[in-house]
């Protein structure tokens, strides 16, 4: 049974293979009079080709090609779009927004949509045709997405109901009010990336996502300097299974914040604070008592797993008001945070009064070498 399922794989990859080289050599090639025979099977036009082998075939080229597939005959066409749950266009450097233009009526089943840009060029009207069409969406990127408006967010908000994962870093000019209104609609939001977006990232805005997207996992506010705490303790009540936050040059808020997060977030594993200067060893301490605090009950329900919770990865770079013993208090309570080379999980750059501070398994290697002889001379 082995050997035969072996056999079919070895001429399913040989089959691909010949179609593939026939259908994109500029269309110098065809079938051919005798047609391409496999286990009794003839194919003499390229309609004739089985849906599931078609599908086999495209899965293996990239999604410029596939696009070009697409276009070979209807039946290509409508097996290819019924088909297809993933496509990125971030490699179209001209001309995206035409391409979206026609795409999105035809690719109805995307579930992902990856349409990053080196230079602007989507414009509202693309985003608002994939929101007429693509309604089973859970995954975009729209980041770096300068053109767009507050329409493109409203557009998204009435077309995509199970959307998970949105990235709009970069995209200045949303507003908070857009923003929120997004979360009404957009209540299944796991991972959020909001680096960059000024205007569209302020407490309002991350008020209203702590009240409508509770499963919210992963919150990406980097460089947005309108984030106080008032949004911060809102984010860190309203979303309990938080993991992953970037609060990098996040200026405004202070220990508070922190806190916060410490009480209200007991699955939190990545926390980068850099250059947040208000934050101090309140906030440091704030981690490791409630570390302490929830130890037994955490120790119980992972069964000796207890070195694996906690926070893995903490930036605080350019916090220059924290001090020493605070930090080395946090390295010691959460065994996931090291300083030694190579497992670098605690980023403290640009503070040179943190320079004494250890991991475990640093100060381990440090004694192992210490205690090695040196040669006389």
């Amino acid at each position: 049974m082995a050997e035969e399922v072996k056999r079919r794989r070895e001429d399913l990859n040989l089959y691909s293979e010949k179609p593939m080289m026939l259908a994109f050599d500029g269309g110098k090639s065809g079938i051919g009079a005798g047609g391409v025979e496999i286990e009794g099977l003839v194919i003499t036009e390229w309609k004739d080709i089985p849906m599931e082998l078609l599908l086999r075939i495209v899965s293996l080229v990239d999604d410029r090609t596939l696009i070009m597939a697409s276009g070979v005959c209807s039946g290509w066409r409508d097996a290819i779009c019924s088909g297809l749950t993933h496509l990125c266009l971030s490699w179209c450097k001209n001309n995206m927004n035409n391409l979206v233009l026609s795409l999105a009526p035809k690719f109805t089943k995307l579930q992902t949509l990856v349409l990053r840009q080196d230079k602007p060029q989507l414009e509202d009207n693309a985003v608002e045709t994939i929101a007429s069409y693509c309604h089973d969406l859970q995954d975009l990127d729209l980041s770096k997405s300068f053109k767009l408006s507050d329409l493109s967010l409203y557009a998204l908000a009435h077309g995509f109901p199970n959307l998970t994962k949105l990235n709009i870093s970069g995209c200045t000019a949303f507003s908070d009010v857009s923003l929120e209104y997004l979360t009404e609609f957009c209540r299944k939001l796991k991972i959020l990336n909001l680096c960059g977006c000024v205007n569209g990232a302020t407490d309002r805005a991350l008020q209203a996502i702590g009240r409508n997207c509770s499963q919210l996992q992963s919150l990406n506010l980097g460089w947005c300097e309108n984030v106080g705490d008032v949004g911060v303790m809102s984010l860190a009540y309203g979303c309990p299974d938080l993991r992953t936050l970037d609060l990098c040059g996040c200026v405004c808020i202070t220990d508070d914040s922190v806190i916060a997060l410490a009480n209200r977030c007991p699955r939190l594993r990545s926390l980068c604070l850099y250059y947040c200067r208000n934050i101090t060893d309140r906030a440091m301490y704030s981690l490791v008592h409630n570390r302490v605090k929830n130890k037994p009950a955490m120790w119980e329900s992972t069964k000796g797993r207890y070195d694996e919770e906690g926070l893995k990865s903490l930036n605080i770079s350019q916090c220059t008001a924290i001090t020493p013993p605070a930090v080395q208090a946090l390295c010691d309570s959460f065994p996931a945070l090291h300083t030694c080379s190579g497992r670098h999980s605690l980023v403290m750059s640009g503070c040179w009064n943190l320079t004494s501070v250890h991991c475990a398994c640093a100060v381990q290697a440090h004694h192992t070498a210490s205690s090695i002889p040196h040669p006389a001379h």
